[in-house]
């Protein structure tokens, strides 16, 4: 199981992981070692819910496929193990990323107290910089 928040979790079955070689620069080591993990998860085939999926597939992510098909390629790392934890832990930050829900904005008012005292200031600070002007003797 791979648990995403309280509300959403995954099986194991529907993320499927594979190990690629790594590109880039890393010596005789790179050649013979598989230590970056591919990871392709589903979006239409997933447990998850309708409204879940159609957030994540309306989502403008260069990730996901025309088929629905999200694919994180996970190298930062040296070991094999290492990157599947950090694929696995992008997975869960984009699920949670694109399923966060933000509160409405309820339009409010300043309080008359607030508006008073705005406008003492400014009559303050108003005195404050007649008083720089030239002084006459």
């Amino acid at each position: 199981m791979i648990f995403i928040n309280n509300n959403i979790s995954l099986n194991d079955n529907e993320v499927e992981i594979s190990a690629i070689r790594a590109q880039g620069a890393g010596g005789q080591n790179v050649n013979k070692v598989s230590s970056a993990i591919h990871l392709r998860f589903d979006i239409n085939n997933s447990s998850l819910s309708d409204e879940y999926k159609q957030r994540l597939l309306n989502s403008k992510d260069s990730r996901i496929t025309k088929e629905g098909v999200l694919i994180i390629k996970a190298q930062q790392f040296r070991t094999q193990e290492r990157n599947r934890i950090d694929a696995l832990e992008r997975l869960q930050s984009f699920i949670t990323k694109t399923t966060y829900v933000n509160k409405t904005r309820r339009p409010t008012k300043p309080s008359r107290n607030a508006k008073r005292k705005r406008v003492d200031k400014k009559t303050q600070r108003g005195k404050t910089k007649a008083l720089r002007g030239k002084v006459d003797f």
